[in-house]
């Protein structure tokens, strides 16, 4: 990932356009802003690989990328989508991975970086925790389809 240096004004345009940051006030986006780091990101490019320590939450500014699980397709990421914040909130291992579908621009939040937001916009650490029960949701459907799915398969095949 190569680093890109942007104004914190317009970091802060960026950061408004995010459903997760919409709550917050002008001072709180600025705080975020100057928290954050912009990249850019070549297509094919992985920027987070399942069971490796998550060490950065990602805001995505340009392109998109793939989110997938065990092969299973779990969402297509664009402008304004995020990823990461699971492993950042409990340090744990990433549980899916995402890979660029084309070049991209992101902001990224580094661990202690994330940390610290909580205490300068804690309305987005309430949006994140409902986002995060949003996707474990989502998740659990797409993978009890693809379980379906396979049993379904072999039921036809006896």
């Amino acid at each position: 990932m190569a680093s890109v240096r942007i104004h914190n004004d317009q970091r802060v345009e960026l950061l408004r356009g995010v459903s997760l940051f919409s709550g917050c006030s002008k001072d709180e986006l600025r705080r975020i802003a100057s928290l954050t780091t912009e990249h850019r990101v070549k297509a094919r490019e992985v920027l987070a690989e399942r069971g490796q320590p998550g060490l950065e939450f990602f805001v995505i500014v340009e392109g998109t990328a793939t989110a997938s699980r065990g092969g299973v397709h779990l969402a297509t990421l664009g402008p304004g989508s995020f990823f990461g914040e699971l492993a950042l909130l409990d340090g744990g291992e990433r549980t899916a991975s995402v890979v660029a579908d084309s070049d991209m621009r992101v902001l990224v939040l580094s661990r202690k970086e994330f940390q610290g937001l909580h205490s300068v916009a804690p309305s987005v650490a309430y949006k994140m925790l409902a986002e995060v029960g949003r996707r474990l949701r989502q998740a659990d459907e797409l993978l009890d389809e693809a379980a379906e799915s396979q049993t379904v398969g072999v039921r036809g095949a006896l």
